[in-house]
């Protein structure tokens, strides 16, 4: 089977290929940092690791860019609300953040372009749309005229009389029309600014994504990322600006976008203070929690992020890491064996999956029935060859999904209280010498990564 992918612009599942055979050019919208990166941010950067991991296990060489917005409104306000230059708010929280995904084990991406360092591309393409027709100068601000790309729409899947009936668009009587969007901004007192042929400015948040694309991938790439947030306008935006200084269509050949997190069934908003950083995601151990808990949800899909579901996740990853416990990286020779069997089913049924349109859900559902298969393997005395293959493909899937199982075991502080009543039942159970109860309960714990040890002093247990 091949690779299928959803394209935003066509709303149709479609075979993936790139325009270069082997090779796959990929952008993906990165923070506009101004503050402390939240779960949401997360999640979008986990999903398109996720993509392009299983790219490359298929054999692709992907070149991966991932932008930082360093100059904007937001960056320049909060600056100015801390007493710092907005350049180095931008590298404290550029620096933040590449620590951040490093733990969540995110890829570093192939170019990490960012909008400061693009004028002279920006400045190339604001003029060539001017030359062209496709955009106007009106007091040092440059705006691009929408009524001059006809297919101005085609991602969002709307008319222009429904855009501006749905949107919030600013009042200026300067602008042609209310949805042109502004190219270049003329600078203010106090804020950054550099030279342009239209007076001393900064770039506006669209045309960034382009010169970037455009300088570091070229004219067209295979696909771009972000979340379904971005879908209007800002990426709407990028295909008239990019198609219009180009003339090449189309400038993305799939749109992907993954769908939004809420946290408890709400929108996460910074500006309400309801979201949960990625910092403190890290100081809860969730790293490999959170990230199977966004790949068991379709990546197009919607997630609630909440405490039931997080705990839930935990277990899981432990039941996933407990079955790769021990495992050797040492290449193993293919066993005759049923269990070995199953590990290779596995691995077609994950890729079966995965290609189509990434379909995590279904290859987590493969990788858990794996592992309970090695478990059971396991307590029954099975040749440790069997065992030890059936492993090494867990440990390979698991991989192409971006788990990382070599990591100190998370403390469970809200689990504590379960373990120690377990731990008081086993310990009545012994008592009254019902020992294969008390066995059953310490399988069970061992299995959720609680080790028990029995001493003539009492029972202790620790975290595996």
């Amino acid at each position: 089977m091949s690779l299928r992918v959803t394209n935003t612009l066509t709303r149709q599942k479609e075979p993936f290929e790139p325009l270069e055979p082997g090779h796959v050019r990929m952008y993906v919208c990165g923070p506009t940092v101004y503050a402390d990166a939240h779960i949401g941010h997360a999640m979008s950067a986990i999903v398109f690791d996720m993509i392009r991991r299983y790219l490359e296990y298929r054999g692709y060489r992907v070149t991966f860019a991932m932008n930082f917005t360093d100059v904007d409104d937001k960056i320049i306000q909060r600056a100015a609300s801390l007493g710092i230059p907005p350049n180095e708010l931008a590298e404290q929280l550029i620096d933040a953040w590449l620590d951040e995904t490093a733990a969540l084990n995110i890829k570093p991406a192939t170019i990490y372009p960012r909008a400061t360092q693009e004028i002279p591309t920006i400045i190339q393409i604001v003029s060539g749309l001017i030359e062209k027709g496709h955009a106007y100068v009106v007091d040092g601000d440059v705006y691009f005229r929408v009524l001059s790309f006809p297919e101005y729409g085609k991602l969002s899947h709307r008319t222009l009389d429904e855009m501006m009936a749905g949107a919030r668009v600013e009042i200026d009587p300067r602008k042609e029309n209310p949805m042109d969007f502004a190219l270049w901004k003329a600078a203010h007192p106090g804020e950054p600014a550099w030279d342009s042929p239209w007076g001393p400015g900064r770039p506006g948040w669209h045309i960034e994504c382009s010169a970037m694309i455009y300088r570091h991938l070229g004219e067209q790439i295979d696909i771009h990322g972000g979340g379904a947030d971005l879908i209007f306008p800002h990426h709407e935006n990028e295909i008239a600006q990019s198609e219009a200084f180009t003339g090449k269509k189309p400038f993305v050949r799939y749109w992907l976008h993954n769908g939004l997190l809420q946290l408890g069934g709400e929108k996460m908003s910074k500006s309400i203070g309801n979201l949960i950083t990625i910092r403190e995601l890290l100081e809860r151990d969730g790293a490999g929690p959170f990230r199977l808990l966004v790949l068991s949800s379709h990546y197009r899909s919607p997630l609630t992020f909440t405490e039931e579901a997080f705990e839930a996740a935990h277990r899981g990853f432990e039941r996933l890491r407990q079955a790769v416990r021990g495992a050797s990286n040492e290449a193993i020779t293919r066993p005759v064996h049923p269990l070995a069997t199953l590990a290779d089913e596995t691995r077609d049924g994950f890729q079966e999956a995965m290609d189509d349109d990434f379909n995590t859900p279904s290859a987590l559902a493969r990788l858990f029935e794996l592992a309970r298969a090695i478990n059971r393997a396991r307590a029954a005395g099975d040749p440790i060859e069997a065992i030890t293959y059936a492993q090494a493909t867990l440990r390979e899937l698991t991989g192409v999904l971006g788990f990382r199982f070599d990591e100190s075991v998370p403390s469970r502080r809200s689990a504590e209280p379960f373990v120690e009543l377990l731990i008081d039942v086993r310990s009545r159970l012994r008592a009254e010498r019902r020992w294969e109860l008390a066995d059953f309960i310490r399988e069970q714990l061992n299995e959720l990564g609680v080790i028990v040890e029995d001493s003539p002093t009492g029972t202790t247990w620790r975290w595996a």
